[in-house]
């Protein structure tokens, strides 16, 4: 299947061609209004996304649910299918052949995904839970596309840290993402934790959040390696709700990689915050295009924006594209885009205080980073995502002992 031969086809034909329910009618007219997307896209301006639509892709084929192993707090999809999870009452994961689509998305492949998808995994927390979510590829060179919904049921508070593991899938391109449902007075947390190799698999993440009133959401990502990949953001806020995003991106070699990302304000004080850090060395490309929309009904909103880059290199290229579009007065907002190198007075202190170049380079991009990681309130997650990222940057970690207890502290205590 070329990708790009789709944009040709009139809504009924794609629908005929994915052999898709009545219910994904919505999702082939915005693709054809859309169209597949293009180097002269929006949303994929500074990603080389036409080599992926011209290519001549096998689609890989889903297969039924077979046996669910069990676990204490792990949801694994492998290839699209769920094949393991937690064994709890309050935590009910299946599949759906419906889900309520986001009719205004800016995402083409978002609409792909969802046409592709005979079924949507359906994730409902209907009591607080911390659950990781490991998205699991073993097929090369082929695309694979899936979607899964998060319903996080009123006055609840969840945590999901996410990882992705595809050593197996080289050359594939994955099209998959969440539409998230945060309801009243409900929280969600997801942490993103993807390191990709030059060579590995390519994923667009499309996702689509929606905060109900007086909920909030905190989106975290965290982008390490030097394979390419793009992740696009539509959040929807009601009123008094909340969302807190932060992108953390370090590549290398020649990667293509980073954010794009909508923040829709509807409802009256409605706050979004939204940080970005990029570190970018050799030939590398990051990507920063967000987008903060207040609607004429979201009075008393505050929102904030800010980008700051680091290259390390003369090659390396970012991308930083902040913009606030607002059609009210009564309102708070900001952004901001600051790209640059390493600080030279910075680099002459740690210098004359007897720290070696190289060493004294790595402690400015490492504190550089940390702030982000060290804004989650989890112990673990901190301690897993400062692992993730000294193994990108160095290729070892000096952090231990987060999986398992060997004992160490009885040891000291001996």
């Amino acid at each position: 299947m070329r990708p790009a031969l789709l944009g040709e086809m009139t809504p009924e034909t794609l629908m005929e061609r994915f052999d898709a329910a009545p219910s994904r009618a919505l999702a082939a007219r915005r693709l054809v209004e859309l169209g597949i997307p293009t180097r002269k896209s929006e949303a994929y301006r500074y990603f080389d996304i036409e080599p992926l639509m011209e290519h001549d892709w096998e689609v890989a084929a889903i297969p039924a649910t077979g046996e669910i192993a069990a676990t204490e707090r792990e949801i694994v999809i492998t290839d699209g299918v769920v094949t393991a999870m937690p064994e709890s009452a309050e935590l009910t994961v299946g599949c759906s052949d419906t889900v309520d689509l986001d009719g205004g998305h800016f995402d083409p492949l978002y609409y792909l995904g969802h046409l592709m998808s005979r079924e949507v995994i359906s994730l409902r927390f209907k009591a607080d839970a911390k659950v990781t979510l490991i998205h699991r590829f073993t097929r090369p060179g082929k695309l694979l596309a899936y979607r899964t919904a998060i319903y996080v049921d009123a006055n609840v508070r969840v945590q999901i840290e996410e990882r992705f593991e595809g050593e197996e899938a080289c050359g594939a391109l994955i099209l998959t993402g969440h539409d998230a449902f945060v309801a009243r007075d409900a929280s969600l947390s997801m942490v993103k934790d993807q390191t990709l190799r030059q060579g590995d698999y390519t994923p667009i993440l499309s996702q689509r959040v929606k905060v109900d009133t007086q909920a909030e959401c905190h989106w975290h990502t965290f982008d390490f390696g030097a394979g390419s990949g793009l992740q696009l953001i539509k959040a929807e806020l009601h009123d008094h709700a909340t969302i807190n995003a932060a992108h953390l991106l370090y590549t290398t070699e020649h990667a293509r990689r980073g954010t794009v990302s909508q923040i829709v304000h509807i409802g009256q004080s409605s706050h979004s915050e939204q940080k970005a850090k990029n570190i970018l060395a050799e030939k590398a490309r990051g990507i920063f295009d967000a987008l903060i929309k207040v609607e004429h009904s979201g009075k008393y909103t505050k929102a904030h924006q800010n980008s700051k880059a680091i290259l390390l290199n003369d090659g390396a290229y970012m991308a930083s594209k902040p913009q606030l579009e607002i059609y009210i007065d009564d309102l708070e907002a900001s952004h901001g885009s600051t790209t640059g190198q390493l600080d030279d007075a910075q680099l002459f202190y740690l210098r004359s205080r007897g720290i070696a170049k190289e060493e004294a380079r790595k402690m400015l991009i490492l504190a550089f980073a940390n702030e982000l990681i060290d804004a989650l309130e989890d112990e673990t997650l901190r301690e897993r995502l400062h692992a993730s990222f000294e193994r990108a940057y160095w290729g070892v970690t000096s952090v231990t002992c987060m999986e398992t207890c060997h004992g160490c502290e009885e040891i000291a205590a001996e």
